[in-house]
């Protein structure tokens, strides 16, 4: 009898989660262990420690919120970038597409996809990127065509899509009632490019005053949080 010996199945892809929230990350390793071909190697709740994990892991896909304690999601993939470049990356959020996704491909990502979404968009999404695509939802992928395309300027988005990544992040500690000696030490900045960074945003934002940009960007984060809380 010379049967031919069976080629062994390919190894599962090994995924590293990266939430801050126990029972998230919990979910997304149950739903992740369901699959033949994908398994969780590893867990983290913070950006450094997700950074020590990569190190000793070697996961073929970080999988990561964007609002995180300590370093944001976003500095996270400009890091990795430059010391982990092969390492893909998927964001995971509740935070509207739409002024985060475009944000996440410029940084390094290599796709987004909101917690909404349920598992089977979450499985197709991770397959995609690790077969080396990007993965977007089909509204942001028209929306970024166009604007690469040039058939939309900037005139159609909000004008806090046109700050800069470090410039929203400032914006959004402003909004949760940071001052700026806490939102130095938070971005471990100096005060005086904190107070450049208010400026700038002051001027895109077309507000005069600090107190007319306090009262924007906690309206902006309340509206944020609303959205949220619906999806």
């Amino acid at each position: 009898m010379s049967g031919k010996k069976k080629s062994p199945p390919p190894a599962r892809k090994r995924i590293l989660i990266l939430d801050d929230h126990p029972m998230m990350r919990e979910g997304l390793a149950q739903l992740i262990g369901n699959e033949a071909d994908l398994c969780v190697c590893g867990e983290a709740e913070n950006a450094n420690e997700a950074m020590d994990q990569i190190n000793a892991l070697k996961p073929d896909l970080l999988l990561a919120d964007i609002t995180l304690p300590g370093k944001n999601g976003l500095e996270l993939i400009k890091d990795l970038q430059a010391l982990q470049p092969g390492l893909a990356v998927l964001v995971i959020s509740m935070h509207d597409e739409s002024l985060y996704t475009e944000r996440v491909l410029r940084a390094g990502g290599r796709g987004y996809i909101m917690k909404q979404e349920g598992g089977r968009k979450l499985m197709l999404a991770i397959r995609q990127v690790l077969s080396g695509q990007i993965y977007v939802s089909e509204k942001m992928s028209a929306k970024i065509l166009e604007t690469f395309s040039g058939r939309r300027g900037n005139a159609g988005g909000s004008p806090v899509q046109s700050l800069t990544d470090r410039e929203f992040e400032v914006f959004q500690l402003i909004g949760e009632g940071k001052a700026t000696k806490e939102i130095a030490a938070k971005l471990c900045l100096s005060a005086k490019t904190v107070e450049v960074h208010r400026l700038n945003i002051k001027r895109k934002l077309g507000l005069q005053t600090a107190a007319e940009l306090i009262r924007h960007a906690v309206r902006w984060i309340e509206a944020q949080s609303a959205g949220a809380s619906q999806a």
